[in-house]
């Protein structure tokens, strides 16, 4: 276990995993986090989608304004972490196929 894991990150985790909706989870981190907050999560999401889709490091920093550093740290992240990206980008990809 991570060492910054803690019985406050454990019941953040347990509230995020109880929001029963968008609608839901947008009142809870609108709340929790500043926008900006908010939109820096957002746009490494999209950073880790345009690298699973073998989108070149300067395309990406092009279309979404993120600097080189950050490109790379979510590439580690998605190479050698903990494949927490990886699961939510296949559970969207699992949604987008519902529709």
């Amino acid at each position: 276990m991570s060492k910054w894991y803690s019985e406050d990150v454990k019941t953040l985790f347990q509230a995020i995993v109880s929001l029963q909706d968008e609608e839901e989870c947008r009142l809870f981190f609108e709340d929790a986090c500043t926008v900006r907050e908010i939109l820096e999560i957002a746009q490494r999401l999209k950073v880790a989608k345009l690298l699973k889709e073998k989108t070149s490091y300067s395309s990406i920093n092009r279309e979404t304004g993120v600097s080189s550093a950050t490109i790379s740290r979510v590439s580690r992240c998605l190479d050698y972490g903990s494949g927490g990206y990886r699961l939510v980008l296949e559970r969207l990809e699992e949604v987008a196929g519902d529709d």
